[in-house]
């Protein structure tokens, strides 16, 4: 199978370009027809529907009966996973099975449904919907957003807007995707965002002014006039006398009270109306009735320096992403064959199409994936991959978009649609990974809905109990009710999951595995058993072929290239092996007509007139007692066995063929040991084959597996146990889908990928401990940061109702929490 990285992602924060140095002359406002959405930017794929994959033929498998984007109507020459169990008919199935027929669409979709009952499916939260029929999806890009409550207000806002029948802000990506009524305008969008406090990018108000180069010290008054303003002023006012100083402590509080009043005027009217700025707003207003002019100026101040802590924790957080966007250069060098010669034109990589000729020079990064035309060319993927050391490619290899070129001038045949590079796709992935959020900070985000409207009432009846009923002073209880309403800022317990969260998904993608999103996260923290798959997981899916015995006296270069003719062809590994044998030896190989896949069994195909066949020895009845002992034997040393034959007649050859283990595989299935979690091989390889590698890896197994026995392994497991799947091939995305959670290696099918929950872009196991070590790593930190948030808000409205602490000190430690929740989930950045 192609082993090319897909869907990779390395090391890519330390060394690459910042977010300055994406293009601002991008268009950021897209939109697409419903009926083109799969070209949109954003793809979005369900667990409870099969993706919408394109049919490829590298999988173990391709027609089988399985839950997942198989094809009803086969190639010619759809190879199945002919290496089949030496195991009794009635018994274990062969390796790889399939189907004869497979199911009608309808009842595959009911199938789906069957196997969608696991935990994940109840907790996931539905994904972008695609566009309704007629409609259009635009997407902007949001500039300002701090926390993900940010994101939630701009959803309000927008979804109150006429006509807009899907509004759904992505955090890490900063994008805003909306779906509108037919023939509407996306102003009244932009108008929205904009009314409600924040930016689209290329839609800021007032003439644009050229951009020019700023000091350090240009830029930091720029970004942060407001609190540097406001603490000068509350200097200022501290120095001088108290008759000069009461008044400036006034004007630096509606200094500081104008633009926060003015935003939390604009959220309420856009349908946020219990916004941390309301409850600045009030109790800042409430303080200068109160003729605490000092305490009210530095609410304010905290709540700004808080602000721009968020940011920050934000700006962090979606560092790997934004130096992911960077990774592909905007611009490529095509070469165009005129009637004059060759034509070189820098073009927009937009317009790059599959079949155009590019040219690359060293140093240089790749705008699109490409097929090498040169001979040989070495290309650093480290920001792709995390391997530091060049890849040398051959000619006919792809390379992924944002390779770089390492030694000299190359040129390439780009195979990528715009927006389809291998970039994109990790980018649409990340997308899809903001709306599977995990249960708890899906409970956290409900949970702070009613939060602060209660803290408000809470408040009120602090302020107006006590006085009618008490006869209590009105000042203190109307102060103490203030500092209470401070306490009722949610935000250290909104950002505690998402921060943390956000952090481990960065940090996970930097170590070269890409998790979907928080709900995934979280059940990978809980697995305590892991089902690998064989051929291409477990075992670097490039099998060789060890042995040819002839049966028959023939020679073995005429029976090896007899069964090569009937493999041509064939993306499957098996048949490569053997056609790559062949290949070496030199032999020439005759052509094959009628090639047909028999489904569990092997495959045919005729050579002048005569009907050749590979079959599992399971299904050659025609094998004697010494022919059936060599089989076995074989089979014994790890080795999968075809016959090549005759229908009818005694077997031509025995072919044997082995898979080498990966490197790493013994190590990897330690470590996880070590973490207490139980181990065990799923293959349609034959039994004792399987024991073989089962053996020497020390892990459990089971054999002779359909992809439906795969499934209800992963069912009977699922009972007592949460299961991770790991798989790379079409043939393992049924039981990746019916786990608890299912790992793809990132070098399988595009199938594997889209339908698993994670995937190891480097396409090495030792990944799947230090994922699950992540994981557990990551709900600690949110265990942590809640009780972090809960905990200071109960001491603090303990003292507030006390009249122990006042307001400043209400803020800070409201200020507090949040900058301890996030410096505590950006640890999990430096995760190993």
């Amino acid at each position: 199978m192609d082993l090319t990285p897909r869907f990779t992602l390395g090391s890519v924060i330390e060394d690459l370009a910042p977010a300055g140095s994406i293009q601002e002359g991008l268009i950021m406002s897209k939109s697409c027809c419903s009926h083109q959405h799969a070209a949109a930017p954003i793809k979005a794929v369900s667990k409870s529907a099969a993706p919408q994959a394109e049919h490829q033929h590298d999988s173990h498998c391709c027609d089988q009966a399985a839950p997942v984007s198989c094809c009803a109507s086969q190639a010619p020459h759809d190879h199945q996973d002919h290496a089949a169990s030496g195991a009794p008919e009635g018994e274990e199935p062969p390796r790889g099975g399939c189907c004869a027929t497979p199911p009608p669409a309808h009842a595959r979709h009911a199938h789906d449904g069957e196997h969608d009952h696991h935990e994940h499916a109840v907790a996931a939260e539905p994904p972008l919907d695609a566009p309704e029929q007629n409609s259009r999806r635009h997407s902007w890009q949001v500039l300002g957003m701090d926390c993900p409550s940010c994101a939630r207000k701009i959803e309000t806002a927008v979804s109150r807007v006429s006509g807009v029948q899907q509004a759904r802000v992505l955090f890490a990506t900063e994008k805003l995707v909306v779906d509108l009524a037919p023939g509407l305008s996306p102003d009244p969008v932009t108008a929205a965002v904009l009314a409600a406090g924040f930016q689209l990018k290329g839609e800021r108000s007032g003439k644009q002014e050229p951009s020019r180069e700023r000091g350090p010290l240009q830029t930091l008054l720029t970004k942060y006039w407001q609190p540097l303003s406001l603490a000068g002023l509350m200097l200022v006012a501290a120095l001088l006398p108290s008759q000069v100083g009461q008044p400036l402590f006034t004007l630096a509080t509606l200094w500081g009270l104008w633009p926060i009043s003015r935003k939390a005027w604009a959220l309420t009217k856009s349908g946020s109306p219990f916004a941390i700025e309301t409850l600045m707003t009030v109790a800042a207003v409430g303080a200068l009735f109160l003729g605490e002019t000092a305490e009210a100026a530095m609410v304010l101040l905290l709540f700004m320096l808080g602000e721009h802590l968020e940011a920050y924790a934000a700006g962090r957080a979606r560092a790997g992403v934004t130096a992911l966007m960077a990774l592909v250069p905007d611009k490529a060098l095509r070469i165009r064959t005129t009637a004059e010669g060759e034509v070189r034109e820098e073009v927009a990589a937009d317009q790059l199409r599959p079949g155009d000729i590019i040219e690359i020079a060293p140093g240089a990064r790749l705008a699109a994936d490409a097929r090498l035309l040169d001979a040989l060319g070495a290309f650093d993927e480290s920001a792709l991959t995390g391997e530091s050391i060049p890849v040398e490619r051959r000619q006919g290899d792809k390379v992924p978009a944002g390779s770089l070129a390492a030694d000299r001038v190359l040129r390439l045949e780009v195979v990528s649609e715009p927006g389809n590079n291998a970039i994109d796709r990790i980018l649409h992935l990340i997308e899809e990974a903001e709306t599977q959020r995990a249960p708890i900070e899906r409970f956290i985000d409900r949970f702070s809905r009613w939060y602060t409207p209660a803290m408000m009432l809470v408040a009120l009846l602090v302020v107006l109990v006590p006085p009618l009923a008490f006869g209590q002073s009105w000042d203190e209880w109307v102060y103490r009710g203030l500092a209470l309403l401070l306490i009722g800022c949610p935000c250290a317990l909104v950002i505690s999951t998402p921060a943390a969260v956000t952090s481990a998904l960065a940090a996970a993608t930097r170590q070269g595995a890409l998790i979907k999103g928080g709900a995934a996260l979280e059940r990978l923290a809980h697995i305590d058993t892991v089902a690998f798959d064989k051929t291409g997981t477990l075992t670097l899916g490039k099998p060789q072929l060890t042995e040819l015995v002839s049966l028959n006296g023939q020679p073995e270069a005429e029976l090896l290239a007899l069964a090569a003719a009937i493999e041509q062809g064939s993306h499957h590994p098996l048949a490569r092996a053997v056609v790559t044998a062949a290949s070496e030896r030199g032999l020439s190989l005759a052509a094959a007509q009628a090639l047909r896949a028999l489904p569990g069994m092997g495959v045919e195909g005729r050579i002048d007139g005569t009907l050749w066949q590979l079959l599992a020895p399971s299904r050659v009845a025609t094998l004697d007692a010494a022919m059936q002992a060599r089989v076995a034997t074989l089979e014994q040393q790890g080795k999968t066995v075809v016959v090549l034959g005759q229908p009818d007649a005694t077997p031509a050859a025995l072919l044997a063929l082995r898979d080498q283990i990966r490197p790493e595989a013994a190590a990897a299935l330690q470590e996880l040991n070590q973490l207490g979690l139980q181990s065990i091989m799923l293959t349609g390889d034959n039994p004792r084959a399987a024991e073989a590698i089962a053996s020497e890896l020390g892990m459990g197994w089971r054999a002779g597996l359909l992809p439906e026995g795969k499934v209800d392994e992963i069912a009977k497991l699922g009972l007592s146990q949460k299961v991770a799947m790991i798989g790379d091939g079409i043939n393992d995305a049924p039981a990746m889908k019916r786990a608890s959670i299912g790992i793809a290696m990132g070098g399988g099918t595009d199938v594997a990928l889209e339908t698993a929950d994670a995937a190891l872009t480097h396409n090495q196991l030792g990944g799947v401990a230090a994922m699950i070590r992540l994981s557990r790593a990551a709900l600690a930190n949110i265990h942590q940061n809640i009780a972090l948030a809960l905990g200071l808000k109960a001491i603090f409205l303990v003292t507030s109702l006390l009249g122990i602490t006042g307001l400043w000190i209400a803020v800070l430690a409201d200020t507090g929490a949040t900058a301890l929740v996030t410096a505590n989930a950006l640890r999990l950045l430096r995760k190993r």
